[in-house]
């Protein structure tokens, strides 16, 4: 079997790896060629491509690296064309993988996109275009396989390959030698994960390291701790920790390691909101665009909530500092509020530990085995021609 597969982020990554490594089950001898991760080529992918030259963040970030980025998707398009794969595999980065995904379908290539875009939040009108980009969606909260159903679009549900992982979680030794100090039992440990995109890193760090120092003058025994998600975003970090003089330790990587041991965490809206849900833990969750952003998304927003954590429980739970709301005040009102309330840090663990349960599948031998019957669709719609 030959699987083009491109992902954009090290979110994409990680569920690239886990469905590569399900495909190899049952087609040990399967090729994966497109844009990939560490943790994807790891798994047996080749890469064309730097994955986080298309991880970009915001309309200004788009425009800034649009060349590159279209050279890239032009690149991975060409070689789809010659080598004809089986079967495509987009993970998320939608609006670089749908317009790959609707040329490659057009010429017979069977196309599926691997986690939903937040269509049914906001630019509702996308449903159009996904459509006619995939052979199949597959998404990682039962929710959205509905709001497929009801728009006629093929669909699987195969959950979130992170929450059977994170239920039995073993902090790893590497991270424990890396950390130190700051996980002692006895240490209030407080996580800061600022984004993994520099656009996004650079409007909330600030913000983040002037409340820990707040935080810490208050509490001595509380110690923070940021996993920067690359190495550019840990040059960036440590620079500011040194201007700023924040009591932070900042590593590399072992996010999910700093998440599994910490007391609570604050961080930006997106993947590492869901990862702190799977691990059940008490979050802020902060957000910052620009102002052009801002206006076209409170034009195209069907939903109230940004963070995921707040549309998988009922009532949301999980604080939301958006926009002009995310400052240093509001954000330690909110930390001392878990940490001095009982009631309201024990309210939200509660509603965030039924998540990781309830969405953990076989996401990989789901996602494979709906790939499968697409394939075996196109072979019988192949013989029913000849």
């Amino acid at each position: 079997m030959k699987v083009g597969i491109v992902a954009g982020e090290k979110s994409g990554d990680y569920l690239g790896a886990e469905l590569i490594k399900a495909i190899l089950v049952r087609y040990p001898d399967a090729e994966f060629v497109g844009l990939a991760g560490p943790l994807m080529q790891e798994a047996g992918a080749k890469t064309l491509a730097d994955m986080d030259k298309i991880s970009i963040m915001g309309i200004a970030g788009a425009i800034k690296s649009l060349r590159e980025i279209l050279s890239i998707r032009k690149r991975i398009h060409q070689h789809m064309l010659n080598w004809q794969p089986d079967v495509f595999v987009g993970i998320d980065v939608p609006d670089f993988n749908l317009s790959l995904e609707i040329k490659l379908k057009e010429v017979g290539i069977p196309t599926v996109h691997y986690v939903s875009p937040t269509v049914w939040a906001w630019r509702s009108k996308r449903i159009v275009k996904i459509k006619r980009a995939v052979n199949l969606m597959l998404t990682l909260f039962p929710f959205e396989e509905k709001f497929y159903q009801q728009h006629n679009t093929p669909v699987q549900y195969v959950g979130h390959p992170l929450a059977k992982s994170a239920l039995n979680w073993r902090v790893s030794d590497e991270f424990l030698s890396v950390a130190k100090d700051q996980v002692l039992p006895s240490k209030s440990l407080i996580a800061l994960l600022p984004g993994s995109r520099m656009s996004e890193v650079s409007k909330l760090a600030p913000i983040m390291f002037e409340a820990a120092k707040v935080l810490r003058d208050q509490n001595r025994s509380l110690e923070f701790i940021l996993p920067a998600a690359n190495e550019k975003i840990l040059g960036y970090v440590e620079a500011l920790v040194a201007e700023l003089n924040a009591p932070i330790k900042v590593i590399s990587g072992y996010s999910r390691d700093v998440l599994a041991s910490c007391k609570l965490a604050v961080l930006a809206s997106g993947t590492a909101a869901l990862e702190a849900a799977l691990f059940a833990k008490p979050m802020v969750v902060m957000y910052k665009v620009s102002r052009l952003e801002e206006w076209y998304a409170a034009r195209t927003m069907v939903v109230t909530h940004f963070s995921m954590p707040n549309h998988l429980t009922d009532p949301p739970v999980v604080p939301e500092l958006i926009q002009d709301k995310a400052t240093v005040d509001n954000l330690l009102v909110e930390v001392n509020c878990l940490l001095n309330e009982p009631q309201e840090y024990a309210k939200q663990q509660v509603a965030l530990s039924e998540i990781a349960p309830k969405l953990s599948e076989n996401s990989g031998a789901l996602a494979c085995g709906a790939i499968e019957e697409v394939l075996r669709a196109r072979s019988m719609s192949s013989d029913s021609l000849k």
